[in-house]
């Protein structure tokens, strides 16, 4: 059993005990937390597909740790002007696990 859920403005394929990296949610570690936009369902081969979400289907999970992605360095340069510029980023990220889907 799966189901394609949009969470914080992404879609992801999900399923039971499965941990995923998504961006920055609000919530302490520890906490559970519930996505009611879900796309699509698959149950023993059965597929439900909302138009565009589905009733009542609800994706239950627990946060386990907020936590920074890999630093991406933003290098500009134009070539015989002098001009150079050195930026980093690193996303914010929260470590959720799946614990349920509930069509």
């Amino acid at each position: 059993m799966y189901a394609i859920v949009d969470i914080a403005g992404q879609q992801f394929k999900v399923a039971k005990d499965q941990s995923l990296f998504v961006h920055r949610l609000q919530g302490d570690e520890g906490a559970s937390i519930e996505f009611d936009k879900v796309l699509l369902a698959e149950n023993g081969g059965k597929f439900t597909i909302g138009a565009p979400l589905l009733d009542g289907a609800k994706v239950s999970a627990k946060i386990l740790s907020h936590l920074k992605g890999d630093k991406v360095i933003v290098f500009k340069k134009k070539r015989r002007k002098g001009y150079k510029k050195k930026n980093g980023h690193r996303q914010l990220f929260t470590k959720i696990q799946i614990t349920d889907i509930t069509l």
